[in-house]
């Protein structure tokens, strides 16, 4: 095996290149994966276009599919087998605080994407090197799929944690603001629970493409009052639930007068620019309403997302917009704005 491995970096704003590095070697307790294929979510986008202002140069990527090369010492005759089909998560939760012991590193008081994983040279996530090591609790198998179309597990299990922590019920009103992936794949699950989902967005395409996954309604805020349609469409009650997808913080504060009695306000995305917003909290209080966040995923999100993609009961192959060559990684990065997903095929020998 070489002994130098290469990754996609963004050694400054508005910049990706392809760099080498040392090959990592595999440690005893960890699995060596060769990463196939890496997805670029809004917070590659966001390095590359300067709204984060973590320290460059970086190697991102965190929505990755590969294939293991090499088991360590410790692991060997535990079920992992060089070959093996797997996505990993995001490995930046420390593993050892009270949220990540008690089962919930989604919620690691310690998680950062500015460290050194092991193996790596430099900071990141390391989705977009030709190798990463895993340990075994963040490594998952999956099935049937295409290596492209197991990228997009992570994303899925992101939004598995956010429709479980809501919890809708059969024949609830459920809103979702935005129809990009990641509110469309909060209409797909939503519809799976049995829900009736109402998706509100300005794009007229992707209104249609809500309706065509399952949502029993769809609102243009541009030309319609979103409100008073909510309230036509649940028949005066209000939403039992609201996902909001978007980045803005207005939209945030809006949705609060979309619930009903007892509704549940789901914050999914991460607000940019983050401006405070004005709630009543005598209206959370008379109405007994919730308002919720959610960020990451842990193991249980990661298995049911492998789950539901390996056996086709989410279809992502819908979300990839594109596919480019690791060569191509300058135009991947200033074609993703706007796009569901564009994903990188991690192939180094061109």
């Amino acid at each position: 095996m070489s002994k130098v491995m290469h990754a996609i970096v963004i050694p400054e704003v508005g910049k990706a290149e392809v760099r080498e590095y040392p090959m990592p070697a595999c440690d005893p307790d960890k699995l060596l994966i060769k990463n196939e294929y890496c997805a670029l979510c809004t917070y590659e986008q966001r390095v590359f276009n300067g709204v984060h202002h973590d320290p460059l140069p970086i190697i991102g990527g965190h929505e990755v599919s590969g294939t293991i090369v090499e088991v360590g010492e410790e692991l060997k005759g535990k079920g992992w087998e060089p070959g093996q089909k797997v996505v990993y998560g995001v490995t930046h939760p420390c593993g050892v605080c009270y949220h990540c012991r008690n089962g919930n590193a989604q919620a690691c008081v310690n998680f950062t994407n500015r460290k050194i994983l092991p193996g790596q040279s430099i900071i990141g996530s390391g989705g977009l090197a030709e190798y990463a090591m895993g340990t075994p609790h963040s490594v998952f198998k999956y099935y049937d799929v295409s290596a492209e179309e197991a990228s997009l597990i992570e994303p899925v299990s992101c939004v598995v944690h956010s429709v479980e922590s809501v919890n809708p019920q059969l024949g609830d009103y459920v809103v979702i603001i935005g129809a990009g992936i990641m509110g469309l794949l909060h209409t797909e699950l939503c519809v799976h629970k049995g829900a009736c989902v109402i998706v509100v967005d300005m794009n007229t395409e992707r209104l249609e493409h809500a309706k065509k996954i399952g949502a029993k309604h769809v609102i243009d805020p541009s030309h319609e009052n979103t409100k008073e349609k909510i309230l036509e469409y649940t028949r005066s009650l209000g939403a039992d639930a609201v996902f909001d997808t978007t980045p803005i913080a207005s939209v945030a504060e809006e949705c609060v007068d979309y619930l009903g009695q007892m509704g549940k306000l789901m914050i999914y995305s991460g607000i940019y620019p983050d401006h405070p917003i004005s709630v009543s909290p005598h209206k959370i209080h008379k109405k007994a309403i919730s308002i919720m966040g959610s960020a990451n995923s842990n193991e249980h999100d990661f298995i049911t997302a492998s789950k539901l993609v390996s056996e086709g009961i989410i279809d992502v192959k819908q979300f990839i917009s594109g596919i480019y060559e690791a060569k191509d990684c300058q135009k991947a990065f200033e074609e993703a704005p706007g796009k569901f997903r564009n994903i990188i095929h991690l192939n180094f020998e061109d």
